[in-house]
């Protein structure tokens, strides 16, 4: 905690922070990119993990699907990467001494690592060609990996309300 505290107070003294937080419209521009982008990154995995399920598109190519929608997900991360790491900079004490930031931080993680094997459980075939054991292991797995996603959402939502301290 007070390796948290001295790194929060030194990143809150750079000149990058200072100029970030001194501009009343950066902070608001910056969180609306990023809920754009989160909306992106959202729909992506949504329509992937659905399809997944056997909810939709039963009859479209993982594969198709995968290389439709993966690089919006990749180019949207990077925006996320590039707003949060700039809302860091910007209030550094809000997020990384707020457990629920770093909460966050692990469920994106754990999501990102389960999320990206789990696509390869199809071996791009259709939905019905599957045997009735291997729909349900595959629905299961993606509907934990769009409840992972739905965490991820939840908790950077909360971020804004959370007030405790690590």
């Amino acid at each position: 905690m007070p390796r948290l505290q001295a790194v929060s107070d030194w990143l809150a003294g750079t000149s990058l922070s200072t100029m970030i937080a001194g501009q009343n419209w950066t902070v608001p521009m910056l969180q609306s990119v990023h809920i754009l982008a989160i909306g992106i990154v959202m729909a992506s995995i949504g329509m992937l993990d659905l399809r997944l399920a056997g909810f939709l598109g039963r009859e479209q190519s993982m594969r198709g699907l995968t290389s439709r929608f993966y690089p919006w997900i990749w180019g949207a991360l990077a925006v996320l990467l590039a707003t949060g790491l700039l809302q860091v900079m910007a209030e550094p004490s809000r997020e990384l001494l707020n457990w629920i930031f770093w909460t966050k931080m692990g469920l994106i993680v754990g999501a990102a690592l389960f999320t990206a094997p789990v696509r390869r459980l199809l071996e791009d075939r259709r939905y019905r060609d599957l045997s009735p054991g291997r729909r349900s292991a595959i629905r299961a797995c993606a509907l934990m990996s769009l409840a992972l996603w739905v965490c991820v959402l939840v908790c950077g939502r909360w971020i804004a309300y959370a007030g405790g301290q690590a």
